[in-house]
């Protein structure tokens, strides 16, 4: 279960289960196939932001600072400027169009810790509007509408 408020005619249906339109801001459980998609470090720290919750509460795994982990699924944006995130965001978008039985739930990643503003990462997930089974934030969707 997704502890979260949406308003009714701000849900989509996938898998048969209502689901948010936008990522919110606050989700503290998930259901059996929802991931949460949140920004680490390459050597995967996760020590503070959305990775430190993801460790916490949705089975990232310290070391591992890339892919899928229990819940959740990382993306590196610590390593340097967005042309060295856009190949692990690629990567996350292939592996949601392949993973059709899990809804992804995409943070603000980049946008914490990794000082980048949401009109500078927004744009690394255009081809992942289209994807039925991944969420963004809704500051994200303002950039790619």
């Amino acid at each position: 279960m997704i502890d979260r408020h949406m308003a009714t005619d701000q849900t989509r249906l996938y898998g048969g289960i209502p689901r948010p339109e936008t990522t919110p801001d606050n989700l503290t459980t998930l259901r059996e196939d929802e991931i949460f998609v949140f920004g680490s470090n390459l050597e995967g720290m996760h020590g503070g932001g959305a990775a430190r919750y993801a460790f916490e509460n949705f089975g990232a795994v310290l070391g591992c600072g890339v892919g899928l982990r229990g819940h959740s699924y990382a993306i590196p944006t610590m390593q340097g400027g967005v042309d060295t995130i856009a190949p692990y965001v690629d990567e996350f978008i292939s592996f949601a169009a392949q993973h059709t039985e899990l809804f992804f739930y995409v943070t603000r990643i980049g946008c914490g810790i990794a000082g980048f503003r949401d009109k500078e990462i927004a744009p690394l997930f255009a081809a992942a509007v289209p994807l039925e089974n991944v969420c963004l934030p809704a500051s994200f969707l303002k950039y790619l509408k």
